[in-house]
C-alpha cells in the first residue's frame, strides 16, 4: 500500500509535466472557459483528470504515489501563485487581459470575435444590472475570470455576479 511501484523523482516529474500542460491547454482555452462552469465543463474536468492520472503516477498505485502526486500539484500551484504575485509577466501570461467589449455605446465587434462573444450575451449582462439599451453603457468589460463588468454612462462600475459562460456557436 505504501511502497512505491516507479521513483518518487518520476512521479514528482511527471506531475509536474502535466500540471504545466494543463494550465497552458485552460490557458489557452480562454477567459470565456473560466467563467460559470456546466454540467459539460464538469464532464470534461473530470475525464481529463481521469485521463492524466496515469501519465502522473504510471503504474504506481500506491498511496504514497498518489500523496506525491497531491503534494507537487498543490506545491506547484502555491508557487505559481507566489510567483505571478511578484512577476508582471508572468500574472499577464497565467492570468491574462481585460477585454474592452463595448465603448461609449458601441460594441467592439473585433473584441467580440476574439473572445467568441455574441452581442446578445453582452446585452444580457447589461439587463441584469437594469440597462436596457446599449447606448447607456460606457464601457463594458470582459474580466480574466470570465465575469462581465458594466460602467454605465451615469452611474459607477456594475460588476455582473454571475459569471456569463459564453459557447461559440457554428
Amino acid at each position: 500500500m505504501f511502497h512505491l511501484q516507479i521513483a518518487a523523482w518520476s512521479i514528482a516529474a511527471r506531475t509536474a509535466i502535466i500540471y504545466v500542460a494543463l494550465l497552458l491547454g485552460f490557458r489557452l482555452a480562454g477567459k470565456r472557459e473560466m467563467g460559470q462552469m456546466t454540467p459539460f465543463d464538469l464532464v470534461v474536468i473530470l475525464l481529463i483528470a481521469n485521463a492524466v492520472q496515469n501519465a502522473m503516477v504510471g503504474p504506481d498505485t500506491s498511496v504514497l504515489g498518489g500523496l506525491i502526486a497531491a503534494a507537487v500539484l498543490l506545491a506547484g500551484n502555491y508557487a505559481l501563485a507566489s510567483s505571478r504575485e511578484r512577476i508582471p509577466w508572468l500574472r499577464r501570461a497565467v492570468e491574462g487581459y481585460p477585454t474592452l467589449l463595448i465603448r461609449n455605446g458601441e460594441f467592439i465587434r473585433q473584441n467580440l470575435r476574439r473572445e467568441g462573444i455574441e452581442e446578445d450575451e453582452v446585452l444580457m449582462a447589461t439587463r441584469e444590472h437594469g440597462i436596457g439599451d446599449v447606448n447607456e453603457v460606457q464601457t463594458a468589460v470582459l474580466e480574466t475570470d470570465g465575469s462581465i463588468s458594466i460602467v454605465p454612462k451615469s452611474g459607477e462600475a456594475i460588476r455582473t455576479r454571475r459569471h456569463v459562460r459564453f459557447t461559440k456557436k457554428g
